[in-house]
């Protein structure tokens, strides 16, 4: 048994390369092999996004606080709230993040297949984002 005290890991910023604006992402558990699955609570202020990424096994947001927006390829973009869940299929390519105005927090979490998450893409142009 592990048990991960709270601020025993330290916060990260969503890097420029995956992330458009401001993103702290706050790591929760990612256990060594042979487990897959990996968490993290990642908050989004007002603007800030991803960037078009896909997931080979993957992924569910648990939206904590704030407003969101997500939207996935060839779909609208569409707005989540507190307690709303979000999965994405696994290769579903998609963006989440903030609103325009409004920050957001969710709990992502995703398994790795051959130790990555993770596929990333092209950032989201405003226009997309903006709806």
């Amino acid at each position: 048994m592990e048990i991960k005290r709270i601020g025993s890991q330290p916060s990260g910023k969503g890097p420029a390369e995956y992330f458009t604006g401001t993103v702290r992402i706050d790591p929760l558990n990612s256990p060594p092999e042979p487990a897959r699955v990996a968490m993290a609570l990642v908050t989004f202020e007002p603007g800030a996004r991803t960037a078009w990424h896909t997931h080979p096994l993957g992924q569910t947001l648990i939206v904590t606080a704030g407003c969101g927006w997500v939207q996935r390829e060839g779909g609208p973009r569409e707005e989540i709230r507190p307690g709303d869940v979000v999965y994405f299929e696994p290769n579903e390519k998609h963006w989440h993040g903030a609103t325009a105005t409004t920050a957001m927090s969710h709990i992502a979490i995703q398994e790795k297949l051959y130790g990555s998450p993770v596929d990333w893409m092209e950032h989201v142009a405003d226009a997309q984002y903006n709806g």
